[in-house]
């Protein structure tokens, strides 16, 4: 006992107190820099797993910084310096497949600008440091960081950043040409990379003559035609923006990389075309883009383009059409659209075979909307996800097949179906009886689980879900 008394504290006198109680504060700045020590965790391997979760500490501190930025900028600008180059030496212990880990570097980047332009720093040193840091950049975690630096750079800021990259542009073009080929198709990486860097000052500048400018000095894209014609819209220039439009989706037309870009020039196309008092012309547009390729977001489209009185019309039309294309997009625009009792008639006259065929992203939700009031129907669609996973021998998710197996058997008995579970049982057991490990589950399913057994299939089920896909 008295061994133990001795490891309790001496109690301090008044002197020692007071000593105490008129010490400084601890200095914020070193305290957030042991912060960053710690959540960087120098030394340990970040695996893919527990990448999100480590990169949430990271931005937990980064916000200690950015409140920082408010009252004592000119301290919170090295400590984001000291945050990078941890981040940097970090690089070799993390897997971040993901890019959440870039993406956040990305974001100190951004901060690091602000904490300089709130200190009142020289917009020119600043803009020469981060171009030093985008050059020196062995991870890839600049790669395009001028589309983000470029928002979080005032003003003066920006007209700095783009001087700088102006001058390396115009060096790089000014290097002599190959033999027989043009200027255009004999521009170097760092004539490209400043190209790409300038579009996007341009863009935040909101500048057309400067990109437009700078288009015909390098090579007009597809993208560049949307950039322009964005900007124009802004300044409140349909006609014009228009015309860029059109431009744009026939350079789309001779690279089919411009897929994506294509599908933004021809709903901004629309938009202006509904602007411009041309709605029919809009509207046969969005009608033959959907006749392409119905979905959900290509409905959606379409009905923005239909007078409101013509929505049930167009409606109509719209389904009757995606009828005739393949059953999961079909099933998907169904369920998405609320018509529930199309989407039933669809799957009655269905195949097992075609259902089996179509993702459980989209078979689950309507088998969940239908199974209170279309039971029978419902059953099927359970049946074609349990038969879908065994019959591809996934035998990760065979945890998730007994429970659509069970959802099935509990559908097929509220729809007075008993021979037809039964058909299910008999094909299951006739063509998978060599699944030993599947087979044990499935009896237990067609015999009935008690409450204990069914909560541990369906929490199993829930955590292999999680990560199942297809």
């Amino acid at each position: 006992m008295g061994k133990m008394l001795g490891l309790w504290p001496k109690r301090r006198s008044c002197s020692e107190a007071k000593i105490t109680m008129t010490m400084p504060p601890r200095n914020p700045a070193t305290q957030i820099e042991r912060r960053i020590e710690s959540a960087l965790a120098p030394g340990r391997i970040i695996s893919y797993k527990v990448n999100f979760e480590f990169v949430r500490q990271l931005e937990a501190v980064e916000k200690q910084i950015a409140r920082m930025v408010l009252t004592e900028p000119g301290r919170a600008a090295p400590i984001y310096e000291s945050f990078l180059a941890g981040c940097y030496a970090k690089a070799e212990e993390i897997d971040d497949s993901s890019g959440s880990y870039g993406q956040f570097i990305g974001k100190l980047f951004c901060g690091w600008i602000r904490a300089r332009q709130a200190a009142c720093a020289d917009p020119d040193d600043t803009a020469a440091r981060l171009l030093v840091w985008m050059d020196n950049d062995p991870y890839g975690f600049c790669y395009q960081l001028e589309r983000d630096a470029a928002k979080a750079l005032d003003k003066a800021g920006l007209a700095a950043f783009e001087k700088l990259i102006r001058a390396r542009f115009e060096a790089a073009g000014a290097a002599p040409l190959a033999p027989g080929q043009s200027p255009r198709r004999n521009l170097d990486y760092q004539c490209r990379r400043s190209s790409e860097m300038l579009r996007a000052v341009y863009v935040n500048q909101k500048d057309v003559e400067a990109y437009a400018t700078l288009c015909e000095a390098t090579e007009l894209t597809a993208q560049d035609c949307h950039a322009l014609a964005k900007m124009l819209v802004a300044r409140r220039k349909p006609e014009d923006g228009l015309s860029w439009v059109e431009r744009g989706l026939t350079l789309g037309k001779q690279a089919p990389s411009s897929s994506v870009v294509g599908e933004d020039l021809a709903r901004l196309k629309r938009e202006l075309l509904t602007k411009l008092g041309r709605g029919d012309e809009a509207t046969q547009g969005a009608w033959a883009e959907f006749c392409k390729h119905p979905s959900k977001c290509s409905y959606d489209d379409l009905m923005k383009c239909v007078p409101r009185a013509e929505h049930a019309t167009w409606h109509n039309k719209a389904i009757d059409r995606a009828m005739e294309t393949d059953l999961g997009s079909v099933m998907q625009l169904l369920l998405e659209t609320k018509e529930l009792e199309r989407l039933a008639e669809l799957v009655g006259q269905s195949k097992d075979s075609a259902l089996e065929g179509v993702s459980h992203h989209t078979t689950e939700p309507a088998a969940k909307k239908l199974q209170k009031t279309r039971p029978s129907i419902a059953a099927r669609l359970w049946r074609a996800q349990g038969m879908r996973i065994i019959n591809a021998k996934k035998s990760k998710y065979y945890c998730a097949a007994l429970e659509n197996f069970e959802q099935a058997r509990r559908c097929y008995e509220r729809a007075g179906l008993a021979a037809d579970w039964q058909c299910v049982v008999n094909e299951v057991r006739a063509e998978h009886r060599r699944k030993t490990g599947f087979m044990s589950g499935f009896d237990e399913v067609v015999a009935g689980l008690d409450s204990s057994k069914k909560a541990l299939v369906s929490g199993t089920c829930e955590n292999v879900l999680g990560n199942a896909a297809g």
